[in-house]
């Protein structure tokens, strides 16, 4: 199924691309902007992001994704000459994993040799995709460990320069397997976490393992391993009896725990893969309320956040957020939807 178009419609000028990490403009992580959205009645409220939890009651729940993000950009060596850039995307099991070649066309057979001895071999088109490929890695060592050695984190032509892999990590990182940082929950800090905490918000966490975001025209996003754990989906549960929020960070919380929805509509703990695409005729079951980036106009996670908020009401937030100069990517202010 591809994502049918959204009604959105805007144009984000070139100025309010993000180009560096907040600490590159002068700012701390928790100092970038927040645009505050009332998805019933369209209100919108500018703050910055260390207000968070002020927007808050006691009861509600945040849930976070602790994924970790891989130095997953390398550069490799064809076997008839010359390099091709690569992007690791998704661990399939073993020494299996998908990968993207970037830019350049490639061939069923073909190694790509890495620095250190490390080689990919491609073994089929992944899911009939023309960028993305089903390959077998052979490497000297542990993924984790050849990567740090001789690969980047993965970056677009919009950043004025490569950051090292710390500016890509969110604080409560635990589980490495994202081939992109899931971004929203860049600007937490450790203190934003005690101040949710002794505001009586709860916090939780699941883990989704992002792959590489950049979609070709047409193309749904491919499945992703996650995992919600029995703690997580116990807490979801709790918070909503108690008639308090659950409050996802980042689309991925949302594909997980809408994943985790068995069919009387209560999240269970869950892992394994999913392909679900979260659309306005769905819905969604599981979350109150959502904490973002801003997204791209032809992004399918617009779909999504058309799902919660509905399209007038993120219209609106959207053409606020341009008029008062909010920055977009992973390194931009974030979305708050209540």
């Amino acid at each position: 199924m591809v994502v049918a178009p959204h009604d959105l419609a805007f144009t984000v000028p070139p100025e309010l691309e993000a180009r560096e990490p907040p600490e590159g403009r002068g700012l701390a992580r928790d100092e970038v902007r927040l645009l505050v959205t009332g998805r019933r009645d369209g209100s919108v409220v500018h703050a910055h992001f260390r207000q968070f939890p002020t927007f808050l009651r006691a009861g509600d729940l945040v849930v976070l994704n602790n994924s970790a993000t891989l130095p997953a950009a390398l550069t490799a060596t064809r076997a008839g000459g010359g390099t091709v850039a690569v992007h690791l995307s998704t661990h399939q099991g073993g020494d299996r994993w998908v990968l993207e070649v970037r830019q350049t066309r490639a061939t069923v057979g073909e190694v790509l040799i890495f620095p250190g001895g490390g080689r990919a071999t491609l073994l089929a088109p992944y899911r009939a995709s023309k960028r993305l490929w089903l390959a077998q890695l052979d490497l000297p060592d542990p993924v984790l460990s050849s990567l740090q050695g001789w690969s980047n984190p993965i970056t677009y032509s919009y950043l004025r320069c490569e950051w090292p892999i710390g500016m890509y990590q969110t604080v409560y990182a635990t589980q490495p397997g994202s081939a992109e940082m899931p971004s929203a929950g860049r600007p937490f800090t450790v203190e934003i976490l005690a101040r949710l905490k002794r505001a009586g918000v709860g916090v939780a966490m699941l883990t989704l393992h992002t792959g590489v975001s950049s979609l070709e025209s047409g193309e749904d996003p491919y499945p992703e391993p996650f995992e919600v754990p029995e703690a997580t989906a116990a807490a979801v549960s709790a918070t909503h009896r108690a008639g308090g929020g659950v409050i996802a960070v980042g689309t991925t919380v949302v594909r997980a725990l809408e994943s985790a929805v068995d069919a009387t509509g209560r999240v269970t703990a869950t892992h394994g893969w999913t392909d679900l695409v979260v659309i306005p005729e769905r819905g969604v079951q599981a979350v109150d309320g959502l904490l973002t980036g801003f997204h791209e106009a032809q992004a399918t996670h617009l779909a999504m956040l058309t799902a919660i908020a509905g399209p007038d009401v993120l219209q609106r937030a959207y053409q606020a957020a341009i008029e008062a100069g909010y920055l977009w990517h992973e390194f931009g202010d974030v979305h708050l939807i209540l």
